[in-house]
């Protein structure tokens, strides 16, 4: 494929969401058949095989996965893909001139502008006569370079390398935020951990000292299960357990609440025994039973009642958490999904959040409440997804 082509097409590419290029490849059959077209579907094809790789970042595996695509895109017979610190792959013909590839990037790294390289080679027949050096960057900050060797320099491999080097930019700027954006997971699931502890251990343990001298035995249960609950939240490993263990710790946590509010706090549980074993996201039911206590019912007179349910639903298997307290006006639901108020905590948006990055946006939390109506969760999970498991 010409570069010039290439280059168009790759200019094109950046920013088009996978789901559009995937229709448009699976209808390129149906789009036309002159040489245009189809010089155009196959760049999009090539260009489709190389993002995954790169999606994970700027590293050696991605780059040796995407290099045999990136030297398709760019039609030159070698490639080499540079981080700040190495050569990370060199790709195609002249293999020779892999050990001086990182000394071609050096300037590129340092001033962050594209070079035209004239090289010296002893093999007559080495097609490897010319370097086109161009930065690879994320945030206005140079992380590597890609080089298109070849035996010329045109304008239109200049032109073509500092489009593929543009797209390339594009994923590792996505792959930056695809990493932010599991640190903020990880960090807010710090913090739901964190948050249950001045609340929910100080008044668990007062609970707990107030049977020391009427009734030791109860004291002695309750402290197990305090331990017991505490242990399961602030555990390290594991993204995902099963729902069996997290119901088994949401009753941990309903005994220590029972045992504080008496009567005035009732709970039913409905679970079906074939969705026991389904992997589910750690510690993305618990925060909703701890929100309908502490949010739903603390502030209610009288008697309050949690329901919690989990069923079979064919390949999926429906969860929800359903209690009569004081609920919440919809327009302030909304800004604490949306990350906009905190006040209520992290729980049911760091819980939304992480269920649409783990199982697509189809996925998200179902909330049905009101002022005064008391308030329903729901959650949908497949029983089975790629990559998870307990």
């Amino acid at each position: 494929m010409e570069p010039v082509v290439a280059a168009l097409v790759v200019a094109v590419l950046i920013g088009v969401p996978s789901v559009v290029l995937w229709r448009v490849l699976r209808g390129r059959s149906e789009l036309g058949s002159s040489p245009a077209e189809r010089a155009t579907f196959e760049t999009l094809h090539t260009a489709s095989l190389a993002a995954p790789p790169l999606r994970a970042g700027l590293t050696q595996a991605g780059a040796l996965k995407a290099s045999r695509h990136l030297r398709e895109l760019l039609g030159s017979p070698a490639i080499a893909v540079t981080d700040r610190e190495e050569l990370l792959v060199y790709d195609g013909a002249g293999d020779h001139h892999a050990k001086d590839a990182f000394g071609h990037a050096a300037k590129t790294l340092e001033d962050g502008r594209t070079q035209v390289l004239s090289l010296d080679c002893i093999y007559l027949e080495c097609p490897i006569r010319h370097a086109v050096v161009v930065p690879l960057t994320t945030e206005d900050r140079v992380v590597g370079t890609l080089a298109a060797y070849g035996d010329h320099a045109s304008a239109g491999l200049v032109r073509a390398a500092q489009e593929v080097a543009r797209w390339v930019d594009s994923q590792l700027e996505l792959a930056e935020l695809d990493r932010s954006r599991t640190m903020l997971m990880e960090a807010e699931v710090r913090a739901l951990r964190a948050q249950i502890s001045p609340h929910f251990i100080y008044n668990s343990l007062t609970t707990i000292a107030s049977f020391v001298r009427t009734d030791p035995e109860r004291a002695r249960e309750l402290l197990l299960e305090f331990a017991d609950f505490t242990r399961y939240s602030f555990r390290r490993h594991g993204d995902f357990t099963t729902l069996a263990e997290e119901l088994h710790s949401i009753e941990r946590y309903l005994t220590l609440e029972r045992a504080r509010f008496g009567d005035q706090l009732q709970v039913t549980l409905r679970i079906a025994p074939e969705v026991l074993a389904v992997a589910v996201p750690f510690l993305c039911l618990q925060p909703l039973v701890e929100n309908a206590v502490r949010h739903g019912l603390e502030s209610k007179p009288g008697v309050g009642r949690i329901s919690i349910l989990a069923e079979d639903a064919g390949a999926e298997c429906g969860i929800s958490v359903e209690d009569d307290g004081i609920g919440m006006d919809p327009e302030r639901l909304r800004r604490i999904l949306s990350g906009e108020d905190r006040a209520t905590g992290v729980g049911l948006a760091n819980v939304d959040e992480r269920l649409r990055q783990v199982y697509g946006d189809e996925y998200g939390l179902v909330v049905e409440t009101g002022s005064g109506a008391g308030t329903k969760v729901s959650i949908r999970l497949p029983k089975y997804h790629p990559g998870v498991s307990a």
